[in-house]
């Protein structure tokens, strides 16, 4: 594996070994001894999956408050996705700072997010998988939901129609939201 900074204080692209032949491929999705090796010391609690049918559905920005806030490990199984963070750690040295790592089947790639960041998605292709691990349980009542295109954050989504869901479509900006977290 290798492991490269993804901008925002953090945030970390995690790259497999693959292995190949004729046949096709093999690699690790997820190994707790060589992320801990890589300095990554997150147990891991819960796995989610979703699926989106078409190209252009934005999920998100979402995150959990305290004492309930989520570490993510995010991968696309299927299709192409646009990854997108952003840090609101009050006093961190990227506070506000967003970055957008492009996740599919293809690359493998995995994307390491830590408590304290806003977390979204574009589908840059039909029928899309995303399998994530987080490290603390769901919680409805600190489940959160913030404005994609908030002008303070300023994403470009690079999407003019978005398919959103009534949560997504409904959230609040930042400014208005109950989300805060320190760094």
């Amino acid at each position: 594996m290798v492991i490269t900074d993804a901008g925002p204080d953090g945030c970390k692209i995690i790259e497999p070994d693959i292995f190949g032949d004729n046949r096709g491929w093999f690699y690790e999705s997820y190994s707790l001894k060589k992320l801990e090796e890589l300095g990554i010391n997150t147990v891991f609690v819960q796995d989610n999956r979703s699926f989106s049918a078409f190209k252009n559905t934005v999920r998100g920005l979402h995150c959990q408050t305290e004492p309930m806030a989520q570490t993510k490990l995010i991968t696309c199984t299927r299709g192409c996705i646009n990854d997108f963070v952003v840090d609101i750690r009050k006093g961190s040295p990227t506070y506000m700072k967003w970055v957008k790592v492009e996740l599919s089947d293809e690359n493998k790639r995995l994307f390491y997010i830590p408590r304290g960041f806003l977390h979204g998605f574009v589908t840059v292709s039909d029928n899309v998988e995303v399998l994530y691990k987080v490290d603390n349980f769901y919680s409805r009542e600190h489940d959160r939901s913030v404005c994609y295109d908030d002008p303070e954050i300023g994403i470009d989504w690079n999407v003019s129609s978005p398919l959103l869901s009534a949560k997504d479509a409904s959230a609040p900006l930042l400014k208005d939201s109950d989300v805060s977290f320190v760094y």
